[in-house]
């Protein structure tokens, strides 16, 4: 397995430092190790405190992995003071492995973590020893001295600090721009990384996470541009399904460049044995005319509309005495992924929902063994039939409200042209056939 090591801060948040470089490094299957340099009390409001460790226990850290297990890449977060700036600087030498740097010198709260006095010695001792340095524009311009107002001025910015001694400089475009994109300068061309803008994401761990990703990415024995491109695509991701967490800026994912996809297929084998199962049954007398079908959504962390919830695509059908089903496939289901994204607004831990016939009989049973809501479609208002797909969630908004929490059946006896129709809903695909074997008997 390919090693790579962190020289950064603790973050007691877990949002940054080497907590978020070590969950960096998981997510590409890197092992991971660490030196710490400095251990800070924080969270994602502010920094209370900080305790920077001894120089030489910072060095020895280094040593000792680097000694033992080898070292494929490693990158530099927090260093906080010359002493300890000086100290990596001397161990790293005694190595031959590619260093990401990233220049950290102020907290996402605004305090200080790497002091003045110490921005000379982390200019003559650490930045001649990068392979990448990864600044954001504030630190662009400490480095450079030059004022960055624009990709221009980035360019310049860049060039200089290449310069000092780095090989490879990304001006990283978070504080630029109406976009995100980030500059590459390496052996005098530059290479752009678009982005975007990610509305409500969470940004705490983010220049850890991506100078980690880079690390973690030469480590495997990519070059510095398949490297950050990769990087720039595993952050984006881990902003946008960052962890709502605290009242300050909220962390980072880096756990959902891998997390979404087994959560994925976690859904879609779920579902596909649950079908399985059902087809086993006799349940042709249950299916409606519209044809029945089952709903299974990611968890809500990772959940963000209609392509994020499986479905029988072509529902499951009558066919004579007999049931006859489609594939399992995400965003096969308009009228079910509304059903349930709408439920999981009022509670997230319900991703499961099947519709089947409507039938008195059914419904009794229903009564007497879940809770059961229903809405009345002849009440729905003229604005919400005017606009396409609004009818089932405004329905099911309905039916939570009139019992005060999401129930685990919601019926409704049709409109003109509307078969009428029983939704049963739970928390997983196992629960839900559950149910419905209960409503069978």
């Amino acid at each position: 397995m390919n090693k790579a090591l962190t020289i950064a801060g603790s973050d007691s948040g877990g949002g940054a430092g080497i907590e978020a470089d070590l969950k960096t490094f998981a997510a590409f299957g890197v092992h991971g190790m660490v030196a710490i340099t400095s251990v800070t009390a924080q969270n994602t409001v502010s920094v209370e405190g900080i305790h920077d460790l001894p120089a030489q226990m910072v060095k020895k850290q280094i040593e000792c992995v680097a000694e033992d297990m080898g070292i494929d890449a490693a990158k530099t977060g927090m260093l906080s003071n010359s002493s300890i700036i000086k100290a990596v600087s001397s161990a790293i030498q005694k190595y031959d492995f590619p260093v990401v740097v990233d220049p950290v010198m102020i907290a996402k709260s605004g305090a200080y973590l790497l002091r003045e006095d110490a921005i000379d010695a982390f200019i003559e001792h650490i930045v001649p020893l990068a392979t990448v340095i990864t600044p954001n524009r504030h630190e662009a311009e400490r480095l450079s001295g030059i004022k960055i107002r624009s990709r221009e001025d980035a360019k310049k910015a860049a060039r200089k600090i290449e310069k000092l001694g780095a090989e490879a400089v990304i001006v990283k475009g978070g504080h630029i721009g109406r976009d995100a994109t980030d500059l590459l300068y390496y052996r005098k061309k530059f290479y752009e990384f678009k982005g975007r803008r990610i509305k409500d994401g969470c940004t705490h761990g983010t220049g850890c996470s991506f100078s980690a990703a880079i690390a973690a990415n030469l480590a495997k024995g990519y070059d510095i541009v398949e490297a950050t491109e990769i990087a720039k695509k595993f952050i984006t991701m881990a902003i946008e399904y960052g962890v709502k967490v605290g009242h300050g800026h909220c962390p980072v994912n880096p756990t959902a460049w891998v997390g979404k996809d087994a959560e994925r297929w976690r859904v879609y084998k779920g579902l596909e044995e649950m079908l399985q199962q059902l087809m086993e049954m006799n349940i042709v007398d249950y299916i409606p005319e519209v044809g029945m079908n089952i709903a299974y959504a990611l968890p809500e962390w990772y959940l963000k509309g209609e392509e994020d919830v499986a479905a029988v695509e072509g529902r499951i059908v009558r066919a004579g005495r007999k049931a006859m089903a489609g594939k399992v496939k995400f965003g096969a289901s308009r009228h079910l992924a509304r059903a349930l994204l709408k439920v999981m607004e009022f509670d997230g831990a319900i991703r499961a929902v099947m519709n089947i016939k409507f039938d008195e009989k059914i419904l009794a049973r229903a009564k007497k063994i879940f809770s059961v809501s229903f809405y009345d479609r002849r009440e729905e208002p003229e604005e919400v039939k005017r606009k396409e797909g609004a009818t089932i969630p405004w329905g099911v908004e309905q039916a939570i409200k009139r019992v005060g929490r999401v129930p685990d059946v919601i019926y409704h006896r049709g409109d003109i042209g509307k078969e009428p129709m029983i939704l049963i809903f739970a928390r997983d695909v196992n629960e839900l056939l559950q149910k419905f074997k209960k409503l069978k008997k």
